[in-house]
């Protein structure tokens, strides 16, 4: 039979990015003149990815959407973020030893995310976490993103698993719909960056630390006992 698979998002769910990617957000906006978002307000914008981050930040500024304005905040995003993907951002607490548990017991592991490849495996890299996936899919890995389910069906099929046997876990409404259009149940985590709350999107379990993550993986594995 073949291992369960647990397909983790990566900004809000494994790593707090949150202080990395809106100091960079607010570093770009500076640099067009523009005044900065409050972390509040820019925490809950983040998991859409980073060109998503800019089109929401220039909204709230009322400022025209215009493709090349948004390219060329978008390259000195990427530039920026790359020279500071690891300044503050941790794992959340408990994480390793989650991984560890899930890992002991056989489960592959997987990201799945709309950060760019590149830059994901840059900051798990920095983490020292990179090792424990077996696979490691971006936005612009198969050219696809959350919430379009065919992204974590491929980077399943990538890690050596069966979708048939997966669990996601995710932070946003982002990754609940993408595993509920999948097929696959999702675990979602309350410590994230959903602007609506999370208990109110109803996924299959909803945990509060990483220490009640085996249990709620193994509730909704199948044949995962």
């Amino acid at each position: 039979m073949t291992a369960l698979t647990v397909v983790f998002d990566l900004d809000g769910t494994l790593v707090d990015t949150a202080p990395d990617l809106i100091e960079t957000l607010n570093v770009v906006f500076a640099r067009e003149g523009l005044p900065p978002v409050d972390y509040a307000t820019a925490r809950n914008m983040i998991g859409g990815g980073a060109r998503q981050m800019i089109k929401e930040g220039l909204k709230l500024e009322g400022r025209p959407l215009s493709g090349g304005a948004v390219d060329r905040m978008f390259a000195d995003f990427i530039t920026y973020y790359a020279a500071h993907i690891a300044d503050r951002s941790q794992p959340f607490p408990g994480l390793n030893a989650a991984l560890d548990h899930l890992a002991a017991r056989g489960f592959r592991l997987a990201v799945c995310t709309n950060k760019l490849e590149g830059l994901s495996r840059q900051l798990l890299d920095a983490l020292g976490l990179t090792g424990r996936f077996a696979a490691i899919c971006g936005q612009d890995t198969f050219g696809i993103q959350k919430p379009d389910p065919e992204i974590l069906r491929r980077t399943i099929r990538a890690a050596g698993g069966d979708a048939k046997r997966a669990v996601m876990v995710g932070d946003s409404g982002t990754d609940i719909a993408t595993a509920r259009a999948a097929g696959i149940p999702v675990v979602a985590v309350d410590f994230g960056y959903s602007e609506t709350p999370i208990k109110e999107l109803a996924a299959d379990r909803l945990i509060g630390h990483y220490d009640q993550l085996a249990t709620a993986v193994l509730e909704l594995a199948p044949g995962a006992s």
